[in-house]
């Protein structure tokens, strides 16, 4: 499911965790609380970083909307 559908399912204090540690790895409550939006998260596997990050899709689309633009 796209981040557009997922987002407002979020509470506003996980919005505002992802807006301010955009890029970051994810938490496990709020990896749990994506999947139950029906957001998918995977571990990372295509670098030596451990942890669970979002796609670079939704990284850029959380950098758009925490900067006030409209996401494309």
């Amino acid at each position: 499911m796209d981040i557009e559908l997922w987002w407002p399912k979020l509470t506003p204090s996980t919005r505002e965790w992802l807006m301010q540690n955009n890029g970051d790895a994810v938490p496990p409550r709020i990896v749990a609380e994506i999947i139950r939006a029906g957001g998918e998260v995977e571990p990372d596997s295509e670098t030596e970083q451990s942890g669970t990050y979002l796609s670079d899709d939704d990284v850029d689309w959380i950098e758009t909307v925490a900067n006030e633009e409209e996401p494309s």
